[in-house]
């Protein structure tokens, strides 16, 4: 008797599926939306503990999301990360006017909307019936097709053909959560995943794909400084790519003479690592472009964690300075 993965993915999935995760719980367009950018490069544990919810507080529309400043989509996303997802989701709700498309095809065309974010908004909100291919879904396309080349074109081809047209919702789920639960990248468990009996790499699903080249992550080394007039500190808001619209502190490629030494930070990014020596100065900024800002100012400020270590050097540096002037008095 041949064994449809079909039936085989449905049952499955209505026996362990995550049918409680609130975007799954809504045909909202804008919910099911914001989960699939959040969910970008994201751990679903750390989107639903400490940002969906939050951000849906502050922007309970994506008409809210349109209407807001740049600046305050960043404050909500922040500690989120891969902030690029931010400025996309808010150049989007603009370019749409807070009104999502109906279907893929209009939703490819929003800023940061690739085709399987698009896909899945589509067949999540709109019930269209198309696939998806996320990083999850890729890994079990690989393994089940065993395919060894990484070749996304290709890849797409092969999730249509296993693709269910009459259940796109529930397949779609379905694969995304063996990916994350059952066909798993290093440990994978193919005796409960639901395909196992039509999987032809199963023999040796570590196969498949083949295995990237480890790419060694440059260290990018400066100084930060903090300076300081008057209590207040200067701030620039950034406009290159990376990290574009976080407010920081004055960075330099070399080493500081004058000023203050605060102490090394060390923050990890996904294409580098970033070390840094902080320090606090009182020489005079010719830069005006920076803006100045109280301490208690610089909170509603969106940051990145780097500059935020930064903060937490010059507080811990402050409290010290604080407590030595007590035990003189």
């Amino acid at each position: 008797m041949k064994i449809s993965p079909h039936r085989s993915l449905l049952k499955w999935y209505q026996l362990n599926g995550r049918h409680d995760l609130p975007w799954r719980t809504t045909d909202n367009p804008y919910h099911i939306y914001l989960s699939e950018i959040m969910l970008q490069q994201t751990q679903v544990k750390t989107v639903l503990e400490r940002f969906y919810f939050p951000f849906l507080e502050a922007f309970p529309t994506l008409a809210d999301v349109a209407a807001s400043e740049l600046d305050d989509v960043l404050k909500k996303w922040e500690g989120l990360g891969y902030y690029t997802r931010a400025r996309n989701l808010h150049h989007a709700a603009r370019q749409c006017g807070g009104n999502l498309p109906n279907n893929a095809h209009d939703l490819i065309q929003l800023s940061g909307v690739g085709r399987s974010t698009a896909h899945a908004i589509a067949a999540f909100a709109y019930k269209e019936a198309l696939p998806i291919l996320d990083a999850n879904v890729k890994r079990i396309l690989h393994r089940y097709f065993a395919l060894t080349a990484r070749n996304e074109k290709k890849l797409w081809e092969y999730a249509y053909i296993l693709f269910d047209p009459h259940h796109p919702f529930e397949y779609n789920q379905a694969m995304m959560d063996i990916g994350a639960t059952v066909c798993l990248s290093k440990k994978p468990l193919c005796t409960l995943c639901p395909l196992e009996h039509t999987c032809q790499g199963k023999s040796d699903p570590l196969s498949y794909p083949e295995a990237k080249i480890p790419k060694i992550k440059p260290i990018r080394q400066c100084s930060i400084i903090l300076h300081q007039r008057e209590k207040r500190y200067a701030l620039q808001q950034r406009s290159g790519r990376f990290l574009h619209g976080l407010w920081g502190f004055s960075e330099v490629e070399t080493k500081v003479i004058h000023g203050e030494y605060l102490g090394h930070i060390t923050q990890h990014y996904s294409h580098f690592t970033l070390e840094a020596e902080v320090y606090q100065s009182d020489e005079e900024l010719m830069d005006e472009t920076f803006e100045w800002f109280l301490l208690s100012e610089i909170a509603s400020l969106s940051l990145s964690r780097a500059d935020h270590k930064a903060i937490e050097l010059l507080r811990y540096n402050l409290k010290k300075e604080g407590d030595r002037d007590a035990k003189i008095h």
